[in-house]
């Protein structure tokens, strides 16, 4: 029975053979067999990058799931199911080895008295990527607080550079990892909440890693200007995003500065940006040397708020953004020698992992190895290069992922 019939609607024919166990157990067989050669041969592509040993099972597997989901399984593991085997659609963190139970039960059925039937796999195999994940997640985040799996992160304020009853009590309630954001404050205010979150671990016994998320080059509007009493922007007018604060003009009262005035020379007329958090669509409607004339498209019937420090959003541009700031790189030599995890915003592909790990290496080599890593994942780059970002990164040294569900959904749809 050919493997094509995994995908697309099945004739009556096929429906028969899928329901002959025999022929079950011969598509099964095949079905390995693909997924373990193409896997093969995406882990050699990748192996180059692997330097810690204890991510080769992981990266392996990542390699087979990425070959099975590659197929349409419903057809087969509807074929599946009346022989209580239907498990295909739930075998992330052990694609072979739940192959291989599959097989080996449906060999069982097909020739109960045969000796030499395929062995299902151990128990320690099988649950191997629930072990693998619960190693890395206590490298990563720490070990969990009693009567929990998870871990609580929490964003430290500014006041807990110099409230260690607020940091210790925040430790007494659950929390497992302090974040700092190094968008907001400066080295002195971080320092001091180091200092704090590794006085409240002593004093309440609890462990607390410790993220600094880097701010990553986020577009942000700057300087706003609105005529009096415009107080809200609707469907239909107009503003202009200007490189630099805004200059009173009659022909656009409406004017917003873009923190980040190289993005506007990338944006073409009729790209879309999306304004805090998409609350404010608008679409580029003309190119000015002084900016971008855009047209407000999207906005609720009673109008939206224009505020200075707010994100932008650029859906279906592409960037030619380092990920990493002169500001970023600057921090990096505070970040590596206090911070447990660092945090890193608008990662695209492969080669903006590469650049992190090499900025780290040149401010402390054995750190590479030792600092762990989140990835933030807020852009369709991100999310179709998935898989060569967490190679690249888990391949060196302990890795989280993030979803940035605000940006990606904006980004996205």
């Amino acid at each position: 029975m050919p493997t094509q019939v995994l995908t697309g609607t099945l004739s009556s024919e096929e429906q028969d053979a899928l329901s002959d166990p025999r022929s079950l157990l011969t598509i099964m067989h095949q079905l390995r067999q693909d997924i373990t050669r193409e896997a093969e041969q995406q882990y050699k592509l990748w192996e180059p990058e692997i330097q810690q040993p204890s991510f080769v099972p992981s990266a392996q597997n990542l390699a087979a799931y990425l070959s099975l989901r590659k197929r349409d399984l419903r057809p087969l593991q509807t074929a599946l199911m009346p022989w209580g085997l239907s498990s295909l659609g739930r075998s992330e963190s052990r694609v072979v080895p739940s192959l291989d139970a599959v097989i080996s039960t449906l060999a069982t059925i097909v020739e109960p008295d045969s000796g030499s039937r395929p062995a299902r796999p151990p128990l320690q195999t099988f649950f191997q990527g629930e072990r693998l994940l619960h190693e890395n997640a206590t490298a990563l985040l720490g070990p969990a607080s009693p009567g929990r799996r998870v871990r609580i992160m929490v964003t430290l304020p500014a006041e807990a550079a110099t409230g260690f009853e607020l940091v210790r009590d925040l430790l007494q309630r659950g929390m497992n990892c302090a974040r700092i954001n190094c968008a907001h404050e400066t080295r002195t205010e971080w320092e001091a909440m180091v200092r704090q979150v590794r006085l409240a671990e002593q004093a309440s016994g609890h462990p607390c890693r410790i993220l600094m998320d880097l701010a990553g080059p986020k577009a942000r509007t700057g300087q706003v200007l609105l005529p009096e009493p415009k107080t809200r922007l609707h469907v239909g007018d107009r503003i202009l995003m200007t490189r630099g604060p805004p200059v009173a003009s009659v022909e656009y009262p409406l004017q917003v500065e873009c923190e980040i005035p190289n993005v506007l020379d990338q944006l073409r007329v009729g790209a879309q940006v999306w304004i805090d958090e998409g609350k404010l669509g608008t679409q580029v409607d003309e190119i000015l040397p002084e900016g971008l004339v855009l047209k407000v498209t999207r906005a609720r019937d009673k109008g939206e708020r224009l505020r200075s420090g707010k994100g932008l959003n650029f859906p279906g541009s592409q960037f030619q953004l380092s990920p990493l700031t002169r500001k970023d790189r600057e921090d990096l030599a505070f970040v590596v020698q206090h911070a447990d995890i660092v945090g890193y915003s608008f990662v695209r592909n492969a080669s903006d992992i590469d650049l992190l790990q090499h900025e780290i290496r040149s401010v402390q080599e054995e750190r590479a190895k030792t600092l762990s890593l989140i990835i933030k994942i807020e852009n369709l780059n991100a999310v179709r290069n998935l898989p060569e970002l967490i190679v690249h990164a888990a391949g060196k040294q302990p890795l989280g992922v993030m979803i940035a569900r605000g940006d990606l959904a904006v980004e996205i749809g």
